[in-house]
C-alpha cells in the first residue's frame, strides 16, 4: 500500500496546473465567497508586518499581503506551484516541504509576526512542524490556521484520512489527494501538544446558506 504522504505530495505537483487557474479563475466557491476574504481579514488584524504563508501554492495570499503593504514570505513543497508563484511576482518564495522546514524553520527567514497555514495542514502528523515553527515567530507572533469545517467535511466525525478528487474545482485532469481529517478536538490538541494556546476561533459561514466552510483558529505560544 502507498503512503499517504508520498501521494499527498505528488498530487500538489501534478495537479499544479489545474490548481493555478482553478484558484486565479476563482472557480472554488468556498474560497471566493467567504475562505479567501477570511483569512485575508484575520492576517490584516494582526497588523503584522512581516508573514509566512505556509503551503502557500500558487501565492495568491502573498500577493494580496504585498499589495497591502506587508512584507510576506510563501514557502511550499510543490515546485511546479512555487514557479507560478514566482512568476506572477508580488513577494519571496522558497521551495521546501515540511520536512524541510522541521529540520531548519529559519531556510524561509524570520523572526515572523504571523505564520499562515490556510489549508495547508494535511498530514496526518503537523505536531513537530508547527513546533518547530514557533522558533520563527517573533515574541507575540501568532499562528493562523484555516481548515476545513468538519461541518462541511461530512461524516464520520473522527480522525482519519480521506481522499479529494477534486470535482467541482474545475475541468481537466486530477490526481486525486488524500488528506487527513480532525475533529475539533483534536485540532486544540495537537496545537497544545505543539507548544501553543488556542486564543480565538471563527467560523466563516457561506454566505447564502449560513452554513460553515471552514474553522479559522488563532494561536499563540505559550
Amino acid at each position: 500500500m502507498s503512503d499517504p504522504r508520498d501521494e499527498l505530495a505528488g498530487s500538489w505537483r501534478d495537479n499544479a496546473p489545474g490548481w493555478t487557474q482553478a484558484v486565479r479563475g476563482g472557480a472554488i466557491e468556498s474560497r471566493r465567497i467567504a475562505t479567501d476574504g477570511a483569512i485575508l481579514d484575520a492576517v490584516l488584524a494582526q497588523s503584522a508586518r512581516r508573514v509566512l504563508d505556509l503551503g502557500c501554492g500558487e501565492g495568491w495570499l502573498v500577493r494580496a499581503l504585498s499589495e497591502r503593504g506587508v512584507e510576506a514570505v510563501g514557502v511550499d513543497g510543490s515546485a511546479p506551484l512555487v514557479e507560478a508563484a514566482r512568476d506572477a511576482g508580488g513577494g519571496r518564495f522558497v521551495v521546501a516541504d515540511y520536512d524541510a522546514l522541521i529540520a531548519d524553520p529559519s531556510r524561509c527567514g524570520g523572526p515572523f509576526d504571523t505564520v499562515v497555514a490556510n489549508f495547508a495542514l494535511l498530514d496526518d502528523d503537523i505536531v513537530a512542524l508547527l513546533s518547530a515553527l514557533r522558533g520563527v515567530l517573533s515574541p507575540h507572533g501568532a499562528l493562523l490556521v484555516q481548515t476545513l469545517h468538519p461541518i462541511a467535511a461530512g461524516p464520520p466525525y473522527e480522525d482519519g484520512w480521506r481522499r479529494e478528487d477534486f470535482r467541482g474545482f474545475g475541468t481537466g485532469d486530477w490526481t486525486p489527494m488524500p488528506w487527513y481529517f480532525r475533529t475539533l478536538g483534536s485540532w486544540i490538541s495537537a496545537l497544545g501538544e505543539a507548544g501553543y494556546v488556542l486564543t480565538a476561533l471563527a467560523e466563516p459561514v457561506h454566505p447564502g446558506t449560513g452554513q460553515p466552510l471552514s474553522l479559522l483558529m488563532e494561536a499563540r505560544p505559550r
